[in-house]
């Protein structure tokens, strides 16, 4: 049975025009992102090709990231006046929302450790914050990040093939999470119950973690399970796209994706897993004190559909870091979840602002971590 990354790229080539900037709905650019996730070594050969010397591609992506920052500039003009109101935090609450960051960092230099067999702190530290800065200031960053991630751990002296597996393996796992994280939120929507209080939501985000925790172990040793979720997933995929091109095989992909990452990982998987629950629930709790911090306290099932939302509308590559998508969407999702439409303004800008705009500095610290070596290592010709 072939790879799933060698079908991705099959049908990434198929479905996309030029370099992919050409235009397609927004079902299209999510399912290529999706994809994408599963094909490190395409964005790291994407990520090469798109070098400054390449005058061309970085003028078309400049083009489309002009057009879309247009589209969303009064829901940014929006988030970015209320600046102001963060002064009204308390300090308790912006120490916080920073150590959450931290937390999430931590979860996620943990689990590439623990996918690149032990690596060393530094390289690991520095390849996160280099590519995840330069990933949200760059047109069309998510290639070249990955491309300077590939060759900082390549600079450091790792195996060039195991990087791909690991950074892979890592990509599925921590994109899986968040895929399942809107499943979670249901039962929290119809149970109605509001957290009155950031304590509350702390704890119901620690039950939330045992739970994903819980059933990211069972669709990682059983079949079964797994194979359900695929079939239900393409059902209901295909019901909803009925004039894309419908999928057929989705249950094995998902397997095959199940079984690169159980084998990158080894026994270290509950680890890997714990850490890209992590990763994720922190990230959401620094939305959740943003939202305490202005005396808001949504239905938490109904903020983590605003979240996970707001993320999803991030990878589609139209700006750098989805910048604008993120911000508008975040905002109208959470006035849907019934937040005060000034108060979901203030929490999105003060969610960005740690969760965004905060590490773009610490990139350079990156760099300044990074390994040197004279002569750059090449990029992996195919995923395997």
């Amino acid at each position: 049975m072939p790879t799933f990354g060698a079908a991705v790229r099959a049908r990434a080539t198929m479905a996309a025009v030029g370099d992919g900037t050409a235009s397609s709905s927004v079902g299209d650019r999510l399912e290529r992102a999706i994809e994408r996730h599963a094909d490190i070594a395409g964005e790291i050969h994407r990520g090469e090709e798109e070098k400054p010397r390449s005058l061309l591609r970085n003028v078309v992506w400049l083009a489309v990231t002009l057009v879309s920052l247009y589209l969303v500039f009064p829901s940014l003009i929006d988030t970015f006046s209320s600046w102001r109101d963060i002064t009204s935090f308390s300090t308790a609450s912006l120490l916080a929302m920073f150590g959450l960051q931290v937390g999430l960092c931590a979860c996620l230099w943990d689990l590439q450790r623990v996918a690149l067999g032990g690596a060393a702190w530094r390289p690991v530290i520095a390849a996160q914050l280099a590519s995840n800065a330069l990933s949200n200031i760059a047109p069309g960053g998510g290639p070249v990040g990955a491309a300077l991630q590939y060759r900082i751990f390549v600079s450091a002296g790792l195996n060039r093939t195991s990087v791909v597996r690991a950074l892979t393996a890592v990509n599925l796992l921590v994109f899986a999470v968040v895929l399942g994280l809107p499943v979670l939120a249901i039962p929290a929507v119809l149970r109605g119950a509001v957290d009155r209080n950031l304590l509350e939501a702390a704890a119901a985000t620690v039950v939330a973690f045992a739970v994903i925790v819980g059933v990211g172990a069972l669709l990682l040793n059983t079949d079964r399970p797994l194979t359900w979720v695929g079939r239900t997933v393409q059902t209901v995929r295909n019901r909803l796209r009925r004039n894309a091109t419908p999928i057929t095989d989705l249950p094995e992909r998902l397997r095959a994706e199940r079984d690169q990452i159980t084998t990158v990982l080894g026994p270290r998987w509950k680890r890997a897993l714990a850490a890209s629950v992590g990763r994720w629930l922190l990230d959401f709790m620094t939305l959740q004190v943003a939202l305490a911090a202005i005396g808001s306290h949504p239905r938490p099932g109904l903020a983590l559909m605003a979240f996970c939302g707001a993320k999803a509308l991030g990878n589609i590559p139209a700006t750098p870091g989805g910048l604008g998508f993120v911000e508008a969407g975040m905002t109208a999702l959470l006035t849907l979840a019934g937040v005060d439409p000034g108060d979901a303004v203030v929490a999105t800008f003060a969610y960005r602002l740690f969760s965004y705009w905060l590490p773009l500095p610490f990139g350079l610290l990156g760099m300044a971590l990074a390994p040197r070596r004279p002569t750059p290592p090449a990029a992996p010709a195919t995923a395997t």
